[in-house]
């Protein structure tokens, strides 16, 4: 995957590879190759306890042909397409290399990151996400029984604290392991044991619903944090707010705070999502420095060679005026319109989330769907036991329910993809070409240096063009289109019901035109939502062993 780096004024491209994560191998006996997992269960028979496990079962290598033929992950200029089904396989999840034996590690405050994404082939109850966690930059090699490493995909870990996490610090999750119970497929488990760390979601999306999400949790070191019992946060046990780990986290999707015209397929929506964009996401401290504290996470989109910025969140008080970020305040708004409990802010809210940033990140790329329940925090309304016109409750227009179920998902829409392409990171304002509120280059164009690593595997990048600008302007701006700015020479009025809002002298844009009641939401006490995190599956496809292998696939 090609990944430009800035930094005063200078961008370095380089090209990362990308290797499958651990929990999708073929996992058999280091003598021979008996399975050590099948189906869904360990053979316990070589499984003992988590110890021996460990001690006699390994981790396949993945060709470049295997990544392709059983998982359906293909490279594309820049990037890498995950395809949804591909034969008894769903979904993948990847992880980006610094070299053959570590994850990349990024530091993302005071920092924008940005990358381009295609959504248009993600249905309604998927979930193609790119994300960060903390785990450790070696997956935890020499941990335990831990000889593989980052080669071979260890050491996931999640604000979910995931329990299907095969894994965890160097020994098998054998302990207590139960088949998914609601898992058709026969292919998943959940062990005693967590995987726990911070987590910061930048892109959960579908082609009708997106959020961005920061996850702090109660972790002051990198990699797996292995949970029991209470810390864990299980919804079962009723402990969710009870854990390590903010599993709500405070999310910005732009249709849950009624945005309803912002993202989604159409030119009628101010992000097409039925057609690539890129995605710039901005980590802001107090004073402008390294050093100093998270204290805003900002959005803004590229398509057509335009800046978009994120709408502001009009149904928040107003003071002094409309937020349009993730702050601590911004948080507490929408947490108490929402009738949501506040566990952001008691993990330490963005300040939490910016220690974990400062000790690095690995970047995770994903294609899943929603086993436990259908993907409606996303794209549907949740919780089920409220109502759809509460505050909060609608997150987009998807049905949910057993239309969104993997089982109706995998059947209708088998040929679901998502591609990431084209990594960025630097300075605030320096990886993009246009921002909101300018219309060309800010600052000057940085110079690039592309360097490359090693074999014949890289994709190439190809350059890309960008139409030229229809000559016919409509008679006024749709919503949150541009609507003025200095050298601006398009409609310089609005639809009906948004209004001509100047955000600078090179920027105006179509916001509503009348600011929207704060709705207040009834109080409800002992809320559980019911929500897990990213489950997948593992393919059922036994490979076969060959003479030459590669652990990790370079895009």
């Amino acid at each position: 995957m090609t990944v430009k780096e800035c930094s005063k004024g200078q961008c370095t491209t380089k090209e990362h590879k990308l290797v499958l994560d651990a929990n999708w191998r073929w996992i058999h006996t280091t003598e021979g190759y008996r399975n050590c997992y099948d189906g869904n269960e360990w053979d316990t028979s070589i499984c003992a306890d988590p110890e021996a496990c460990a001690k006699e079962c390994a981790l396949e290598a993945v060709d470049d042909r295997q990544y392709e033929r059983i998982y359906g992950i293909t490279p594309v200029p820049g990037g890498v397409r995950l395809n949804f089904v591909t034969g008894s396989n769903v979904g993948s999840r990847l992880f980006l290399l610094e070299d053959d034996d570590n994850y990349k590690l990024f530091k993302l405050k005071n920092r924008e990151f940005a990358m381009d994404v295609d959504s248009s082939a993600v249905e309604c109850g998927m979930n193609g996400a790119m994300y960060f966690i903390e785990m450790a930059a070696d997956g935890g090699k020499g941990v335990g029984y831990n000889a593989a490493g980052a080669r071979y995909g260890t050491g996931y870990c999640d604000a979910q604290c995931p329990h299907d996490v095969k894994f965890i610090d160097g020994k098998a999750n054998s302990k207590n392991w139960k088949p998914h119970p609601k898992d058709f497929s026969n292919t998943m488990g959940l062990g005693h044991y967590g995987a726990c760390c911070a987590e910061m979601d930048i892109w959960e999306a579908n082609n009708m619903a997106t959020a961005y999400t920061p996850h702090p949790c109660d972790i002051d070191s990198p990699g797996q944090y292995m949970c029991s019992g209470t810390e864990c946060g299980d919804n079962d046990s009723g402990e969710r707010y009870d854990g390590v780990c903010d599993k709500d986290g405070c999310d910005i999707n732009p249709f849950r705070n009624q945005n309803t015209t912002f993202y989604g397929p159409g030119a009628d929506f101010a992000v097409d999502s039925s057609r690539p964009m890129t995605v710039v996401t901005q980590f802001l401290t107090t004073d402008g420095t390294d050093a100093g504290d998270l204290s805003e996470i900002r959005r803004f989109y590229v398509q057509d060679g335009r800046a978009v910025a994120s709408p502001s969140i009009t149904i928040l008080p107003k003071a002094p005026g409309y937020p349009d970020s993730i702050t601590d305040q911004s948080c507490k708004d929408m947490k108490d319109l929402f009738d949501n409990e506040n566990d952001f802010q008691e993990k330490g809210g963005n300040k939490a989330m910016g220690e974990s940033l400062s000790r690095g990140h690995v970047a995770a790329f994903s294609l899943w769907d929603d086993i436990d329940v259908h993907m409606m925090w996303l794209d549907s309304c949740y919780p089920e036991d409220r109502e759809c016109s509460e505050p909060g409750i609608r997150r987009g227009m998807c049905p949910g329910g057993e239309d969104s179920s993997p089982r109706n998902v995998r059947s209708k829409h088998p040929g679901g993809y998502v591609t990431f392409a084209n990594v960025a990171i630097g300075e605030i304002g320096s990886t993009q070409s246009v921002y909101p509120g300018t219309t060309g280059p800010v600052p000057p164009t940085a110079s690039t240096t592309t360097t490359t690593t090693t074999t014949s595997k890289v994709a190439t990048v190809k350059p890309t063009t960008t139409a030229a600008a229809t000559t016919t302007q409509p008679s006024c701006a749709k919503a949150w289109q541009q609507c003025g700015g200095r050298n601006h020479n398009g409609p310089t009025c609005c639809a009906e019901g948004w209004s001509c809002v100047v955000d600078n002298e090179w920027y105006s844009q179509c916001k509503p035109g009348t600011d929207t009641a704060f709705a207040q939401a009834s109080k409800r006490t002992e809320r559980r939502q019911k929500f897990l995190g990213p489950s997948f599956m593992q393919s059922k496809t036994k490979i076969t062993a060959s003479a030459q292998v590669f652990d990790s696939w370079e895009l």
